[in-house]
């Protein structure tokens, strides 16, 4: 066992672990912090889950707290660069807690939302942005934010950067840091330009790489279930996700992750939704309510689009079910890691129909994943669910009350009275598809001195 003292972490911030319950350092930060708390450029490979959060925020935050510089509005002086917002807002959750402890500060930086917020957090001065490269160039362009004085760039899923077409904006957003700043990228494969980022930004770098049997994951069961009509994989979908653990359903579209999330809730089983169509509050609050213990009104089933495949970050999801197979095996590779996590049991289930099943299996051997297809059986679906949920009758929609006429309406032209006085609508925050889960934490795009809600899961180190 390697402790993070034992690495070199500062003891304030190995406190800020310890009290979450992380003690032990994972392979890549055993193997990446002695370099990168000394100061070194460095590339670091490992797959989603290995614990690269953690792994790049200590010497992030260390190296910030012991310069002598100090930040300046509009000029801070750590950077990491994600590739989407939910990435984005869930490193933020677990670097804050370690800058509170060091007196650093934290603001995201993405689109989808407004940019006042980020403006003002910028002229307040933050030490530590953690950006998409979209609205961080727009805000560079703006003079809202300069990136000279970035003391310590991290680049973190880089690979993902290149399938999302995002290298030219990374390229130019590194090229605007300063040359003599510590720079750390991390990726899980060097190919799609990523080697050549590497080899233009780092400088004597070190490499660091994580084998697969040294990633912290638990068990993973593969299942391929064939239905043989699209009402039978209806039944068999709404059987998947009625368990009491959380379990994430993928579908193909952004259309199709609303209409089953609004049915599954309709049929007593509360879920939310998470896709591009949704606007980042309404993407935070199910999250979060995602993230939450159903007994505090969480939610347990999750119905996403592969927006959630690297940008989710929650433990203890018992299940993932590919609703509908994905387009090519890595989509399916990252859909399955959403389970099996920090140690953790899971099982992926792919529901086949009959004209699927060539494909399922060419999908199956590009990823290297050895499962049979079989046939719905109750005795599979009892050994996947072996304990229902409770049954949650859904809220009765409210109508909504019809307007008056001109003539309906009382003399003087008041629309209420004292003997009709205006109804009270109840305010309880809710997630933006009938689920009953809680609102996620602080709003993003501001200052932040603490991690919020909504963020990796409880006892995750934020991979």
């Amino acid at each position: 066992m390697t402790s993070f003292l034992d690495l070199g972490v500062p003891a304030d911030l190995a406190a800020v672990l310890a009290k979450d319950g992380k003690t032990e350092a994972f392979a890549i930060q055993r193997d990446t912090l002695p370099d990168s708390l000394g100061g070194r450029d460095l590339l670091g490979r490992g797959r989603t889950g290995s614990g690269k959060t953690i792994a790049f925020a200590l010497p992030l935050v260390a190296r910030l707290s012991a310069s002598s510089r100090s930040s300046r509005p509009g000029h801070p002086r750590g950077l990491v660069l994600a590739p989407t917002r939910e990435l984005a807002t869930q490193i933020a959750a677990t670097i804050a807690p370690l800058a509170e402890a060091k007196g650093l500060r934290v603001t995201t930086v993405f689109g989808g939302v407004s940019q006042r917020p980020q403006e003002q957090a910028m002229r307040s001065g933050v030490d530590i942005v953690v950006a998409c490269p979209g609205r961080l160039e727009d805000l560079m362009k703006q003079r809202v934010v300069q990136l000279d004085a970035v003391e310590v760039t991290v680049l973190d899923e880089a690979d993902h950067m290149a399938d999302l077409g995002f290298l030219p904006g990374v390229t130019r957003i590194l090229t605007a840091t300063p040359a003599g700043g510590q720079r750390l990228l991390f990726s899980a494969t060097l190919d799609r330009g990523i080697d050549t980022l590497a080899r233009r930004f780092l400088s004597n770098a070190v490499s660091h790489e994580v084998d697969e049997e040294s990633v912290p994951v638990g068990e993973m069961t593969h299942r391929v279930l064939v239905v043989d009509s699209t009402d039978n994989k209806t039944t068999l979908v709404r059987e998947l996700a009625s368990g009491t653990g959380r379990r994430i359903l993928f579908t193909r579209t952004k259309h199709q992750a609303k209409k089953l999330a609004k049915q599954l809730t309709a049929a007593g089983i509360p879920a939310v939704d998470l896709h591009g169509n949704l606007s980042q509050n309404a993407r935070e609050r199910n999250l979060g309510a995602f993230s939450s213990d159903p007994a505090d009104g969480g939610v347990r089933v999750l119905v996403a689009t592969d927006v959630a495949a690297r940008g989710v970050h929650v433990d203890n999801v018992d299940l993932v079910v590919h609703v509908d197979p994905p387009m090519e095996h890595k989509a399916y590779l990252h859909r399955s890691g959403r389970t099996a996590r920090a140690g953790a049991a899971g099982t992926v289930v792919t529901v086949v129909l009959p004209e699927q099943r060539r494909d399922v299996k060419d999908l199956l051997r590009k990823a290297a994943i050895s499962a049979a297809l079989e046939d719905v059986t109750s005795a599979a679906v009892t050994e996947l669910v072996p304990e229902r949920a409770p049954h949650v009758r859904p809220a009765p929609v409210q109508a909504q009350p019809q307007r008056q006429s001109a003539k309906q309406r009382p003399a003087g032209g008041e629309r209420n009275s004292a003997a009709n006085p205006p109804s009270r609508r109840s305010r309880r925050p809710r997630p933006a598809q009938g689920g009953q889960g809680a609102q996620a934490g602080s709003r993003q795009g501001g200052q932040s001195r603490a991690g919020g809600q909504g963020g990796r899961g409880r006892g995750s180190q934020g991979r």
